[in-house]
């Protein structure tokens, strides 16, 4: 069996926000798997999804620390500026963490591990709603 959804995610502002909760609540029809696999797909280049920590919302924290550091704003060397000074840093945070993943699904939920959470990664100042498209294949 097949399944195929898309899902709109509210705004959110800059940095890592766990969406586990908000994704399943838009998807009850995944209670009907058994077992298959879940593809979880952003449509945007400036956003990206990634798994981590679910419990404690400082790694989140840490982690928008982090990328800000690595990725600065503002760069001489980039030529994409056309869309501000968070846009061409936001590209390359994405292409970094990713725009898919792939989880198991085992008994109608994802077989994530206890401290697991699936994180919408907002790298723009005002991103905006972003599009996600879930995928399910099992029976």
């Amino acid at each position: 069996m097949w399944l195929q959804k898309e899902i709109r995610l509210r705004s959110r502002p800059r940095g890592f926000h766990l969406v586990t909760d908000e994704l399943l609540r838009a998807l009850p029809e995944l209670r009907e798997f058994r077992v298959g696999m879940i593809n979880v797909f952003i449509r945007h280049t400036s956003a990206s999804l990634t798994l981590n920590e679910n419990a404690d919302p400082s790694v989140r924290g840490d982690f928008e620390n982090w990328f800000n550091r690595s990725v600065q704003e503002d760069e001489s060397c980039y030529q994409h500026r056309d869309e501000g000074a968070d846009d061409m840093p936001a590209h390359i945070k994405s292409s970094l963490l990713g725009a898919s993943l792939n989880i198991p699904v085992a008994n109608g939920r994802p077989a994530l591990g206890t401290w697991q959470g699936i994180w919408l990664c907002e790298h723009r100042n005002h991103g905006g709603s972003r599009s996600i498209v879930v995928t399910v294949q099992g029976e």
